[in-house]
């Protein structure tokens, strides 16, 4: 299977969740994210809207940003991941951070962060990352402090350079 219809296989029919206080950087994803066939894209610029968004309508993957105001994306992924408060704790969600050293990376996974990308990216890491989050066969964990992507290391086959927690698992 080629790259091209790997992402449009894996991106059918869903409906993903931008999350992201510059409106530029939304436009973008979005832009990508139709490129790759995703069917469905809903955009807010805060926190609190993605969590109504989320009340109301069905998504099948998250991607936020980290570095926004006044809530972080790190507070939306614990938000998320509590599923006595949110329908979508299953969800996986990808971290879209300038962030790249591994104590924000460790932070990310502690959260329940399913996979993390380093601003700037490319179309094709992008791609990648949003393939290896929708078919991410780790199991999910649910302790009384964690919910999400199970964190122990496992040995992985194929390309992780441009995804340091996808590759940190």
């Amino acid at each position: 299977m080629t790259e091209t219809s790997k992402i449009e296989t894996s991106c059918a029919n869903k409906t993903v969740l931008i999350v992201d206080d510059n409106a530029a950087l939304r436009g973008l994803l979005r832009v990508s994210l139709h490129a790759f066939g995703v069917a469905k894209v809903y955009e807010a610029e805060s926190v609190d809207l993605a969590l109504s968004l989320i009340d109301c309508k069905h998504v099948d993957l998250i991607i936020t940003d980290w570095k926004m105001k006044p809530r972080d994306g790190l507070d939306l992924v614990r938000q998320v991941r509590n599923p006595q408060t949110c329908s979508a704790a299953y969800v996986p969600i990808i971290m879209l951070t300038a962030y790249s050293d591994g104590e924000h990376i460790r932070a990310a996974k502690q959260a329940g962060a399913s996979a993390f990308i380093v601003k700037p990216f490319n179309s094709s890491s992008l791609a990648a990352t949003i393939v290896e989050a929708l078919e991410d066969d780790r199991i999910i964990v649910n302790t009384s402090d964690y919910l999400g992507p199970d964190r122990r290391s496992v040995s992985r086959t194929g390309p992780t350079t441009a995804h340091p927690l996808l590759a940190a698992r």
